[in-house]
């Protein structure tokens, strides 16, 4: 059943129910979502701060560590006098700030085999953010066992990436990224901060579409951008019918294919 909204909230939410055929219904479906984001840095971080801002019930936000100060170029969730301090916590204070209406549970943790499946209960959508693709490998195989589906996208110095896994519709990552392909170093690669920030927001508003059923989504494609020379474009990604991640998966979620 869905959840009704309160005054402050229809207030708080008027300017985007203004938006062509985004609906109450639309609104309500997202308040009674919970999304994982897993990393809550230069992508995660966004990505957070935009999806609590739209009014998403729950979310459960998984990093590990403190903050450092080599943080402080990308990860606006963070503030300076936050240095040393646990990251998850800071971020959760700040959403708070944000909307006090959102629920958010925090994990200092990285995820894990031992971890994911607990991580995981009551999720509706989940979204790959973490530094190394370790992690997300393992939260691609859960999200695919357990039919959750999955936002990808990672960046590099001024490039980046983002596709949609939907278990039984789409590839997974070990379609498009086989896990015989090189590990990339966790804090090897350049990051401007208004580059990951702008694909935290992509990745909140392909979460938005998901959890909603509004507007088209990006299905089979993966979008891949260069903001050095501002250039985007959409490439073909295909299933793998032999991977060993998601290649025995039937189409379960007719909601998700269109």
């Amino acid at each position: 059943m869905l959840s009704g909204l309160t005054e402050t909230e229809m207030e708080r939410y008027r300017r985007q129910l203004m938006l062509q055929g985004f609906t109450l219904e639309h609104q309500r479906r997202l308040k009674d979502s919970t999304a994982l984001i897993a990393g809550i840095g230069g992508l995660g971080g966004p990505a957070a701060m935009y999806l609590a801002m739209a009014g998403i019930g729950k979310l459960v936000l998984v990093h590990s560590g403190n903050l450092t100060m080599s943080n402080m170029n990308r990860q606006i969730l963070m503030r300076h006098d936050w240095l040393n301090k646990n990251r998850v916590e800071e971020a959760k204070r700040r959403i708070k700030e944000l909307n006090p209406d959102v629920e958010v549970v925090v994990f200092d943790e990285r995820t894990t085999g031992d971890n994911i499946d607990r991580l995981l209960e009551g999720v509706r959508i989940a979204l790959s953010a973490r530094p190394n693709f370790s992690e997300r490998r393992v939260l691609n195989a859960a999200c695919v066992r357990h039919e959750i589906p999955l936002i990808e996208a990672a960046m590099n110095g001024m490039e980046g990436y983002l596709f949609n896994i939907i278990p039984g519709v789409t590839p997974c990552l070990n379609c498009v990224y086989p896990d015989d392909n090189p590990e990339w170093e966790e804090l090897g690669f350049p990051v401007l901060g208004a580059v990951s920030g702008a694909l935290g927001c992509f990745m909140s508003i392909e979460a938005i579409k998901l959890l909603t059923g509004y507007g088209r989504l990006l299905l089979s494609r993966m979008l891949l951008f260069d903001t050095l020379n501002m250039e985007f474009r959409k490439v073909k990604i295909h299933r793998d019918e032999t991977c060993k991640v998601c290649g025995d998966k039937k189409i379960s979620r007719g909601s998700f294919s269109r």
